[in-house]
């Protein structure tokens, strides 16, 4: 899990034959793309851990099964360094990015404009683009896919204090000086937790709820480790984070009873991790390829157990462990590309100059 969009690590055995329609994939790679390579960057919560982290898995697996070299790269400034050089004409030497989500694609748009950044997908030349849950597509113009998902929701020390269950609540005297969040300026959780009030109270009611929050006492911190380390040390009993917490907590064998999963209203954010090729690529049917090929199923599973995150596809059943403790919300809510675009910006600078400091 991570906050990677803003340098922060907030999101949180190699395999052959991990993609489906692999001999196809291999036989015509084999005449097309000997010892190419493929660079692809992403956030270092992704890569940097070898025996838990995603990243060594995937390349491991990838280049079992095609004729390629994987080699990721993980940017200081997330994908700030790629609009910052796409903008100022320097060469981007990376094909594909992993771990892009839909404020990131608002954001290439309205900064960018006609420099594109990243290339369409050919969608009919992908086996597995179909399995796509419908309701995390983040990318109208069909640039980026999502690979996983993750729910933004409570977590809270249910020896100290039950499940708030309501927004309301969180303003209550129960819970003054409870609740652990994080800067929607530099945080996907605390941004996922902002729009979350956007989308519950309206653009024109978001900043009267979070007025009330302050006034019991909400604690912003800059970053999902600061927020969730400052939880984990008992200062409150609250903190927005993962509905995912209790596959880490059970992993690390962590007490289950301080790590409940609160979901508010039976919401939960969806905050959909997502994955493009970039416009400067060389190798533009291979960066395709392994796009599509992190849509295949065993692929999905394996990245959702080691992301933590859930499964972008509808027949990837990660099981075990956490299909056990991974908690999906009876209603997600989030917003699309449509709704932000124009809007995010505004909304976290209001929010920002009201209510970061607390």
């Amino acid at each position: 899990m991570s906050d990677e969009h803003d340098g922060d690590d907030d999101r949180h055995g190699g395999a052959s034959g991990a993609g489906d329609g692999g001999t196809r994939r291999r036989a015509f790679l084999a005449t097309t793309a000997t010892d190419r390579t493929l660079r692809v960057a992403t956030y270092s919560a992704f890569v940097e851990a070898e025996s838990s982290s995603p990243g060594e898995w995937v390349k491991e697996a990838f280049e079992s099964e095609f004729d390629a070299t994987l080699e990721w790269f993980v940017p200081n400034n997330g994908l700030n360094y790629f609009i910052q050089r796409r903008g100022a004409g320097v060469t981007i030497d990376t094909d594909a990015y992993v771990g892009l989500n839909v404020d990131d694609l608002v954001r290439i748009d309205e900064r960018l404009g006609d420099r594109r950044l990243l290339r369409g997908l050919d969608r009919t030349a992908m086996s597995n683009v179909d399995r796509v849950k419908s309701a995390l597509e983040i990318d109208p113009d069909g640039r980026a896919l999502p690979y996983d998902t993750g729910y933004i929701s409570l977590v809270y020390d249910g020896r100290a204090v039950d499940n708030p269950g309501t927004f309301d609540a969180l303003t209550r005297p129960a819970y003054e000086g409870s609740l652990l969040t994080e800067n929607a300026q530099t945080s996907d959780p605390g941004r996922a937790f902002m729009l979350w009030t956007v989308d519950r109270f309206g653009p024109d009611g978001y900043l009267d709820y979070w007025r009330s929050l302050v006034e019991n006492d909400v604690r912003v911190l800059g970053s999902w480790n600061d927020a969730y380390g400052a939880w984990q040390e008992g200062e409150r009993p609250v903190v927005v984070s993962y509905s995912t917490d209790r596959v880490f907590a059970n992993r690390f064998d962590q007490d289950l009873e301080k790590h409940q999963v609160g979901f508010i209203e039976d919401q939960g954010y969806a905050n959909p991790e997502g994955m493009a090729v970039t416009e400067a690529t060389d190798t533009p049917e291979l960066a395709r390829e392994f796009v599509d090929w992190m849509l295949s199923t065993t692929v999905q599973e394996e990245v959702a157990v080691r992301n933590v995150q859930f499964p972008a596809t509808t027949d990837a059943e990660p099981g075990g462990e956490f299909g056990q403790y991974a908690l999906e919300p009876p209603e997600p809510v989030t917003f699309g590309y449509e709704e932000l675009a124009g809007n995010v910006d505004t909304w976290v600078d209001d929010w920002a100059r009201e209510i970061a400091g607390n």
